[in-house]
């Protein structure tokens, strides 16, 4: 469910986004909307991409009940100071391209990472109805504070490379990669230019 949060300022403040989220919410966002994620996402990097293609291509489907569900494209540290996990922050997400076309197809409905996509997986995210989120990179141990619950689903010989069900709460991102295509990857760049021209 998509809930605008209450703001006092003039602007719109970030929309609430509980998870799993349904295609009707995830159309419902644009690149450059502030969302905060509440719910259960899956970690997951490059080794583990790469055990999920192979379990899908072995039983043609997804392991773990992971159909509908988001990816992290993190590894988060152990428990620390009372939290469930201690610092995770986003990987950077082209290192997942490979995997995309994929898993999406497969039934993953959104993910998080930082950095731009390649055009293929672009494509990939536009033609699932899928929605990719940028968290902000630097910033791992305040986005673990976030999280208020950590459970290892498989491949603990992967280390921080586990898939792990991360439960978040109030977490912080922006939508990087929305339905349509559009990339704020390349619009907020553009939107940068245009208004320091308008300022000179």
């Amino acid at each position: 469910m998509l809930i605008p949060e209450p703001t006092s300022h003039a602007t719109p403040g970030p929309m609430r986004l509980d998870l799993p989220a349904t295609k009707a919410d995830l159309a419902s966002l644009r690149a450059g909307d502030e969302v905060r994620l509440f719910g259960d996402v899956y970690t997951a990097r490059d080794a583990g991409h790469a055990r999920l293609l192979a379990a899908l291509a072995t039983d043609g489907e997804l392991p773990f009940g992971l159909v509908g569900q988001t990816l992290f494209y993190a590894g988060p540290t152990p428990a620390t100071a009372g939290y469930p996990a201690g610092s995770v922050g986003p990987t950077t997400a082209s290192r997942m391209d490979f995997a995309k076309l994929g898993l999406l197809a497969a039934g993953i409905v959104a993910v998080i990472g930082k950095g731009s996509r390649s055009p293929e997986a672009r494509a990939a995210f536009v033609e699932n109805g899928a929605v990719y989120f940028a968290a902000v990179g630097g910033a791992a141990a305040f986005l673990g504070r976030h999280v208020v619950a950590a459970e290892p689903i498989a491949w603990p010989e992967l280390g921080t490379e586990a898939l792990v069900r991360l439960t978040l709460e109030d977490f912080p991102v922006f939508v990087a990669l929305d339905v349509n295509g559009t990339d704020l990857y390349e619009t907020a760049p553009i939107a940068w230019r245009a208004e320091k021209e308008d300022a000179s």
